[in-house]
This record gives structure tokens, sequence and C-alpha cells, in this order.
């Protein structure tokens, strides 16, 4: 028996020296990737050279996470990604390049956010007032790649290809069906007009109230993007309008006769034209990944910083990353920004739809104490909705692009009871002692209406705060707020004439705004917050334990795209200050 022991005890100390090994192995070999992928060698621009962008085969983040097993999947791929500062940056860089000759845009279609197209799209139109061309060229163009390349001085089309043109269109799913099957009911608590952001666990379509909501954002969003169009090619709106209409642009040489194109051409065609435009004997393209890594102008480092505090994704409490926002971790980063001497302003990028009004108000507090040492600049991105308008309401001035999605100043609460749930799908039930009359109030059982009412004067409370914070912050009576909240999504371009916001641009011009109150003029930008090592991101996730959603849409099979709300319903925050939708044109 002793000897049966002895050998199961080495056979355990074998096993475990042998996983420390191979995990020593492992992370050696992927600190040597993480080495050779942060220490990309210098590039070197060849003369009459022309800066390249593609943006089909990228997506356009706020930020680069630095976590190598981010996205990581099964076949090892890693989605490529890059900043929409980097594309700015480079795009700037190419004005004062005298090795670059022109831009030339090679896009199908376009994995970023309308507003980040936007800025995108205004940065073109800089480059292209140094004389310098653009040229674009596509096999077909999807709707936001016209709309991008709509910029250029010249648009040519493959002879076989075509301007998709037919329109916006948006989408949001219903899960009241998919919930019933799983039998999960989802109790609804509200204050006011606050309707459409939980209509997608309740009905099984839109509200006439939220259908006409979604046209008007959508008509406005067309508006924008057809008279941008109309404008670059010298056509009339009216007559945008009516070729989307009648989808007139059915084949290239309908897209040529009606002057969305320039020429029909192939790519070798297309290579020999930028070949003359370069002047150069062969075509030297550089790509915007290959010219962030080029020699640029040496210039003396500023003592003084703007500081970017990027904020993007759902709101949660605790810890957050570069695609969620963490009230730990965002307010660690105003408050680091507001201690720190050298940084003279604070550009604060939201790019969120909201979630949860608890954290929301912590990271709102902090922005206060920030606010009260030095200027602090709101940019938005695609979406500053809900709590993300409620952690951007004190700034001194803020910024939106016109299709930026804001306001939704409104609180709900949703509280799945998954009893049922338990009992009927998973042969589980639930018996409890208590202490207290209502100690087991959560998720476990149908809520009571003492309950009900208790959590709805919670919510009315927040509701209250919510529109004081945002009419000190802008200037506005709370009569005025709530006759503009009640959960109503603003355009950009609304917000605006509402005084949601103040000015049109993007992160850009907010950092020049901040360096004006600021009353600097040689700066350098820091970002924050600090981004994590990826090792300690890795051991952080794998140490996190499994929730009982982690095992429902992970363990289960359940997992997808379409799943995420559901998701959300049942890890989330329950007091919510929340986007209805979040909108993906098509």
């Amino acid at each position: 028996m002793k000897s049966f022991f002895k050998n199961v005890l080495s056979t355990i100390v074998g096993m475990v020296l042998a996983v420390f090994v191979i995990m020593l192995l492992f992370i050696g070999i992927v600190s040597v990737s993480i080495s050779s992928l942060n220490n990309q060698p210098e590039v070197t621009v060849k003369e009459n050279s022309i800066l390249k962008i593609n943006l089909s085969d990228v997506s356009v983040v706020e930020r680069i996470s630095e976590n190598p097993f981010e996205g990581l999947n099964f076949s090892g791929d890693i989605p490529k990604t890059i900043a929409l500062k980097q594309v700015l940056d480079n795009i700037e860089k190419a004005k004062a390049d005298e090795q670059i000759k022109a831009i030339y845009i090679n896009t199908s279609f376009v994995n970023a956010g309308l507003s980040q197209i936007e800025e995108i799209r205004n940065k073109l139109l800089e480059f292209k007032q140094t004389g310098k061309p653009i040229i674009a060229y596509a096999e077909v163009y999807s709707q936001t790649a016209y709309y991008l390349s709509s910029v250029a001085n010249k648009i040519y089309l493959n002879p076989e290809g075509i301007v998709e043109l037919k329109g916006l269109s948006a989408g949001i799913m219903f899960y009241k069906e998919f919930l019933k099957k799983l039998d999960i009911d989802v109790q609804v608590i509200r204050h006011g007009k606050f309707k459409s952001a939980i209509e997608p666990y309740i009905l099984d379509k839109m509200s006439a109230a939220n259908r006409e909501q979604m046209q008007l954002l959508l008509n406005s969003f067309a508006d924008n993007i057809m008279d941008s169009i109309a404008n670059q090619r010298g056509l009339t709106l009216a007559h945008v309008e009516s070729h989307i209409n009648n989808l007139s642009l059915e084949d290239a040489k309908k897209c040529l006769e009606l002057t969305y194109i320039d020429a029909l051409l192939y790519q070798d065609q297309i290579e020999d034209s930028l070949i003359k435009i370069a002047g150069s004997e062969k075509l030297n393209l550089i790509s915007l990944g290959k010219y962030t890594h080029t020699k640029s102008e040496k210039k003396e480092i500023s003592r003084d910083k703007i500081a970017i505090i990027y904020a993007t994704g759902a709101i949660n409490s605790g810890e957050g990353n570069e695609k969620s926002i963490g009230s730990t971790t965002t307010s660690a980063a105003i408050k680091q920004a507001r201690e720190d001497k050298r940084v003279k302003a604070i550009v604060l990028r939201v790019n969120s739809p909201g979630g949860s009004a608890l954290a929301s108000d912590v990271i709102w507090r902090e922005t206060i104490l920030a606010k009260a040492e030095k200027p602090l600049v709101v940019s938005m991105g695609d979406y500053a909705a809900s709590g993300g308008y409620y952690i951007a309401c004190a700034a001194d001035s803020i910024v939106a692009n016109p299709t930026t999605l804001t306001g939704s100043i409104g609180v709900f609460g949703l509280i799945p009871n998954l009893s049922k749930f338990y009992k009927n799908k998973l042969g589980i039930s639930i018996d409890t002692v208590n202490t207290g009359k209502y100690a087991d109030m959560g998720v476990n059982r149908p809520l009571s209406n003492f309950e009900k009412n208790k959590i709805q004067n919670s919510i009315k409370n927040i509701y209250t705060t919510f529109i004081t914070h945002v009419g000190e912050g802008r200037g506005m009576s709370t009569t005025a707020v709530d006759e503009i909240g009640q959960g109503r999504v603003w355009t950009g371009y609304d917000a605006k004439e509402i005084g949601l916001i103040d000015t049109y641009g993007g992160v850009e011009k907010a950092i020049d705004i901040a360096a004006y109150l600021a009353k600097i003029e040689d700066y350098r930008v820091i970002s924050l917050p600090k981004k994590k090592d990826p090792f300690t991101e890795l051991a952080l996730k794998l140490g996190n334990s499994s929730s009982f959603s982690d095992i429902l849409f992970t363990k289960l099979g359940l997992k997808t795209e379409l799943t995420q709300p559901i998701e959300s319903l049942l890890k989330d925050d329950k007091i919510q200050a929340r986007i209805p939708f979040i909108m993906k044109l098509k």
C-alpha cells in the first residue's frame, strides 16, 4: 500500500512538472512572437510612393489590444485591426511627406462604424487640399466603401463591378420567443417613456414609436451620406435619391453613365495609371500598417501632455479592457491623468452604448473631480448614449460627428426569473432558508409587487440623478433635459441643435479644443488606461470562475453574436442606462 501511494504521488508530481515545463515553453514561444510584433523594423518610404488604404481586410477599432490572445481562434488566426487614430495620423503624416505622391483607396467594404468612416473621410478631404490626388478603385463598392471613396479625385470600377447604393437598412433582433423556449421570464421595470430599450426582450417586433425613431435616425444618416456623395460627384441630392430608389446603378456601365464612376478599368490598368501619377518607373505602394513604422521627423518631446482616455464598449462595474468600460479601470485612468502635473488637459473618447447605471455614476464622479483641475473634453465615436452620455455630460466641451448616436437619457431594470428554466430545462430545483422576508430576492424566483415597487422607486431616483447631472453639465434645467430625455436617441446632428453637444468633429478636433482650453501649443498625446501585460491578462482570464451565463452560452454551445443580448441580461447589472439598440447598417 505504501508503494502504491508513493507511485501515485510520483505520477502527480511528474504531471505537474510536465505541465509547468509545457507552460514555460508556451510562454517562451509567445514571448518571442510578441517581441517580434512589437519591435517592427523601421520602414523607409521609397521615392515616388503611394499610400494604399485598404480597410476591407482590417477592422478599424478605437484602440488596439496588445494581448496576443485577444480574439485568438482555433485556427490560430489573429484578426487584423488598426486603430482609428493610427489611420488619421498616417494620413496626416502623408500630407507633408515628399515621398508620398498620392493616396490609393482600394476598399470594397469598410469594417468600421459610420462615425469612424466620417472621421477618416474628413481627414482625406484635408489631404486633398495639399494638391496631392486621391484615386479610388474597387471591383465592387459597398455603400460605406463608396461613401469613403467618394472623396477621391477619380473613382474607378472593374468593368463587371457594381456600386451597391440602395439605401440604408437596420434591423433589431427580438428575443421574446427565444426566452419563452428557454422558460426565462423577463421582469421589466422602467420609469417614464423609456420604452424601446426593453422591447427586444418582451416584443417580437418594433413598437410604432420605436419604428418611427429608427426611421428618423436612418433618414438622417442617409441624408448625410447622399448629400456628401452628391457634393463630391457634382450631382444633386434629388438625382442621388432617385438613382437609389430606382436601383439605377444596376451595372458598371450605368454607374459610369450616371457619373458615379470616372472610368471602367481592370487591375493592371489602374496600376499603370498609378505609376503615371507617381511619376515612377514601377508601382511603389505602401500600406497603412507599414507606413506606421516609417521614419518621421524628430521632434522635441514636450513636457506638457494631453491624455486621451479611451472608454469603449458596454459599461460595467470593475475592470475593463479595450472592448469594455470598467468603472474601476476608467476611473483610475481619469484619476491618473488628473493627478499627473504634466497632463494639462484630458480628452475622454467615448464609444459606448451605455450599460450599468451605477458604474456610469462612478465614472461621472471622477470626471467632475478632473474637470475641477484641468480642461476635460469629450470626443464621441459611433455611440455615446445613455450611460455613455452619463459619463460625458460633465465635460467642458463635447465633440461628436453628425452620425454619432447619443442621448438616450433613461434608466430601466431587466430582472430575469430563471426558476422555470432551472426546473424545466435543467431539472434543477432551488429551496432556500432566509433570515429576512425578502432575503432571496433575485433571479431565482418571481418578484413580488412590493419588490417591484421598491425597484421602481430606485430607478426613478437614478433617472432624476441622471437628468440632474446632465442639466448641471449642459447648463439646462432638469425639466428641459427631461423633455429631450425619456430614452430618446438623437443623432449628433440633432444633438447639437438641442444642446447635448457643442460642435461637430472627431478625436483630433477634441484634442485641438483641449489644447486651446489648456492654453498650450507644444504638447504630446498619451493614451490611457495603460494597457495590461498580455500574460497578466491571460492569467486573469484563466483565473475567472465560470458564471451561470458562461456555462449556459459557452459550455452548452449556445454562445454566438446573436445571443450576446441574452448573455448580457444574465451577467450585467440589472439597473441599466443603455441605448435600446446597436444599429448595424446594411
